[in-house]
């Protein structure tokens, strides 16, 4: 616990706002070796939001307006850090070669690209909520929490396999996790739907499916930007963590449809 507890702070440090830097240790850990830990900022993300719309939904208030503020409180703990990085990746893509691409992502203005990117996720993921929440706001609450969880996981790997597209920047800066730190991230993020599963909250389909979904669309993002680009940025992560997590949405709901019929 002496070694994993600067990991862990080192992730929540890196991945969201919470105000925990006093905490971090001296000297400061690498983030490749806090890669295992980035499902714990998930945790924490998706907790938050699960309890805001939990409380929302206790108060009255509609399904849609509880989607929308439980997407607000996840954009508030993380700066919007990963929205940035789905808009940035989705200007650069616009880019006729490699370089002009990854010039596209470090310009600081959002293009039009970057606006429907945004615009389509955060939708379908207020819609996703929506209507998750519409079955039974416990499985929006649990489906917040995978998938916050999934997709950061999808992150540690993609650092772990991915080289950096660039000789600066946060793909560079993070170092290359171990293979071991990619693989307990992904164990650590199936835990609570593990843990769901056998209690009998959501079933065998809506546990499984998830997580296949989330893989199967971060790796078709990530075999894109390895051939647009070369490699991962910190923008190409972002990209990665909203993909996986809007995957992991709609493949739960799809999952529970029929069990809610």
């Amino acid at each position: 616990m002496a070694r994993l507890w600067p990991q862990a702070v080192t992730a929540l440090v890196w991945l969201t706002r919470l105000p925990l830097g006093r905490f971090l240790p001296q000297p400061p850990v690498p983030l490749s070796q806090a890669a295992w830990a980035f499902p714990v900022a998930g945790l924490a993300i998706g907790t938050a939001a699960a309890a805001v719309l939990l409380l929302a939904d206790a108060l009255g208030l509609s399904a849609a307006i509880a989607a929308i503020l439980a997407i607000g409180v996840q954009v508030w703990l993380t700066g919007g850090l990963h929205e940035d990085g789905l808009a940035d990746y989705a200007d650069g893509c616009g880019g006729a070669t490699r370089a002009r691409s990854l010039e596209i992502m470090r310009d600081s203005r959002i293009g039009s690209y970057g606006v429907l990117a945004l615009l389509l996720v955060l939708g379908l993921r207020a819609a996703c909520l929506t209507q998750l929440t519409g079955l039974t706001p416990i499985l929006a609450a649990i489906a917040l929490i995978g998938a916050a969880m999934l997709s950061r996981a999808g992150m540690s790997v993609a650092l772990a396999m991915m080289p950096p597209a660039r000789e600066d920047g946060l793909g560079r800066a993070a170092g290359r996790p171990s293979g071991k730190a990619a693989v307990s991230a992904v164990a650590l993020s199936f835990i609570p739907l593990f843990i769901f599963t056998i209690s009998g909250i959501i079933p065998f389909a809506a546990a499984v499916s998830p997580p296949l979904a989330c893989l199967g669309a971060q790796a078709l993002l990530a075999r894109q930007a390895h051939r647009r680009l070369g490699g991962q940025t910190g923008d190409v992560l972002g990209a990665l963590q909203q993909t996986g997590e809007l995957a992991t949405l709609l493949a739960l709901l799809v999952a529970a449809l029929p069990h809610a019929a």
